[in-house]
């Protein structure tokens, strides 16, 4: 990712939430993405790892579910210690 630009030449969008994989921009915001204003630009930045790690959540999900595989976690047992 350059400074400039938070493009890293993924660009692979995912078809519920129109947002690219690698980055999280929408193509309209990767097509204005130079005509922003700064403080839009600032305000997406902080924008985008949110989203690209909610994409790659409800992917990953997504991909579990459709294989039937479920991942399962559970408590640990009282009285038990945690391994450090």
């Amino acid at each position: 990712m350059r400074k400039d630009n938070p493009c890293i030449s993924v660009c692979e969008f995912d078809g519920r939430t129109g947002w690219c994989l690698g980055c999280g921009r929408t193509i309209p915001e990767i097509r204005e993405w130079q005509k922003l204003t700064p403080y839009r630009r600032t305000a997406l930045l902080r924008e985008l790892p949110r989203r690209v790690k909610q994409v790659r959540t409800d992917n990953e999900a997504s991909r579990n579910q459709a294989t039937g595989r479920v991942r399962r976690t559970f408590p640990a047992p009282s009285g038990s210690k945690r391994p450090n």
